[in-house]
């Protein structure tokens, strides 16, 4: 793939973030200096077919808990283009857009080693990864080999380019914040002292201390 002709290379991180936490703030800055990227996008999920709504808290507030978690991080832009979307959102599409609206950009969709073994169950893989390069962070409980065959595999079937990125993996996820906050437990360093603040303020969680 021919990415001298772009000038500029932006991450995407999406994702329900519900709420965002600190792996995948510590996700989107390993992406952005180990690619070498400008920016990254930090991109809420809108309405996800893959997701039970009902435990999803709403798109403004999962939006504005990102806007403040990455307030301090001018690499950090937050993209409401899922969310403004109504109806089920799909990554092909997001990418469709972004890619005619800025045609001199090239997409880093940044992504966890689980993830890549299901992308070809996402709606239109071969527009997606013809569309962006992927990058993928090792997570324990992923073997290595089996994760460099299933890129080599997306290379031949697709023509993907994926980057396997050697990152620290942070054990923390959103369904076990949400697990601490309903029994009470301190979230403080999981997530921002921010979106602590907004969470108790807009009471998002139930049970939520210091």
């Amino acid at each position: 793939m021919d990415n001298a002709r772009y000038k500029k290379k932006t991450g995407i991180l999406g994702g329900t973030f519900n709420p965002i936490h600190i792996g995948h703030l510590m996700l989107a800055e390993n992406a952005l200096e180990y690619c070498g990227l400008d920016e990254v996008l930090i991109m809420p999920s809108g309405c996800s077919y893959f997701k039970d709504q009902r435990s999803v808290a709403d798109p403004v507030h999962r939006l504005k808990m990102a806007e403040l978690a990455i307030s301090d991080n001018d690499k950090f832009v937050i993209s409401p283009i899922e969310v403004e979307r109504g109806g089920f959102t799909y990554t092909y599409e997001t990418l469709e857009i972004l890619c005619r609206e800025t045609p001199n950009t090239r997409y880093y969709y940044i992504i966890g080693a689980d993830t890549l073994f299901s992308m070809e169950t996402w709606k239109k893989p071969d527009v997606i990864f013809s569309k962006c390069t992927v990058v993928c962070a090792k997570r324990n409980g992923v073997d290595d080999k089996a994760l460099l065959k299933k890129a080599e595999e997306l290379k031949e079937k697709y023509d993907a380019e994926v980057i396997i990125m050697d990152t620290p993996e942070i054990p923390v996820s959103s369904t076990v914040v949400r697990e601490m906050m309903k029994k009470g437990m301190s979230c403080r360093y999981y997530l921002d002292d921010k979106v602590i603040k907004y969470i108790k303020d807009n009471g998002l969680y139930l049970n939520l201390t210091d």
